[in-house]
């Protein structure tokens, strides 16, 4: 489904993904993309959009994703993707694929924290007792179901499997922040967190981590892909940011518009992207 999207907010974003200058498409060196509704069409990653993200590889870029879901529940798709990285929990920690795939297709993972493993026990207990006052105080919100999967964040299903109110929502966000979490709204959760991490700097440091270099004096390089509220930092930060159509739901909220639009939605979207960059080289 293509969905059509008019800002007049912010001048020079929410272009059309076609008036994205060959030239700096030429010029990048690597492409950041959020999972949940950018990668993913119906909470499924389609083989064509694996398939994109592979060929971006191919050409010789760095591919790293970047998403508030859980280090358990990114596990399957960094040991498969032809990703050099996934960083979850927003930035908290990296999946780093090694070695060759085996039989079954899947690579060895090692994993990375920001935080020292003491730092992320006290954390863990302070969080869960916020998501139970936050189940118990707030009627309708409950915790997502990907929740046994989380070491560093909590996450309150809004549209996943839970339909909640944008007042809901905001309650939510105000009882962790409360508490003194870092708080954002994905297209299905909200996400909650003890600690300086964001996806912004969970790119600085991947980008440290994995090949000694400064993004922030190469960020022309580099481009990002998403679709919500929680990728607003990503969007200011990258002059070359993309969303998919689908952000057309999140625009009222959002404090950043990306500078592209795509449109197609979702997984499809992402497509584009790769399709346009690829053309370019």
């Amino acid at each position: 489904m293509q969905t059509p999207i008019s800002s007049s907010a912010q001048p020079n974003r929410l272009l059309p993904l076609d008036q994205w200058s060959a030239e700096a498409r030429r010029q990048l060196i690597g492409v950041f993309t959020d999972i949940d509704d950018t990668l993913t069409t119906d909470g499924e990653v389609p083989p064509g959009t694996v398939a994109a993200l592979g060929a971006l590889r191919a050409a010789g870029l760095h591919v790293v994703a970047i998403t508030g879901r859980p280090v358990g529940w990114s596990e399957p798709f960094a040991a498969r993707w032809p990703v050099d990285a996934i960083v979850p929990e927003n930035g908290a920690m990296a999946l780093l694929p090694t070695g060759e795939p085996g039989a079954d297709g899947r690579r060895t993972l090692r994993r990375i924290y920001q935080q020292d493993e003491a730092t992320r026990a006290r954390n863990h207990a302070r969080m869960q007792d916020v998501l139970a006052e936050i189940e118990r105080d707030i009627p309708g919100a409950t915790r997502a179901q990907d929740s046994a999967g989380r070491e560093c964040d909590i996450a309150v299903d809004h549209s996943e499997f839970t339909q909640l109110s944008d007042a809901q929502i905001d309650k939510v966000v105000l009882a962790m922040r409360v508490a003194g979490m870092h708080a954002t709204v994905s297209s299905i959760h909200v996400n909650g967190w003890f600690g300086d991490h964001n996806k912004l700097e969970g790119a600085h440091w991947i980008v440290r981590q994995l090949w000694n270099r400064d993004l922030g004096a190469e960020r022309q390089r580099w481009a990002f892909v998403g679709d919500s509220t929680n990728d607003a930092l990503m969007f200011h930060y990258f002059e070359h940011s993309v969303g998919v159509a689908n952000i057309a739901r999140f625009v009222p909220h959002l404090s950043d518009l990306p500078s592209y639009v795509t449109r197609s939605e979702r997984g499809a979207g992402f497509e584009e992207v790769a399709a346009a960059i690829l053309a370019a080289r």
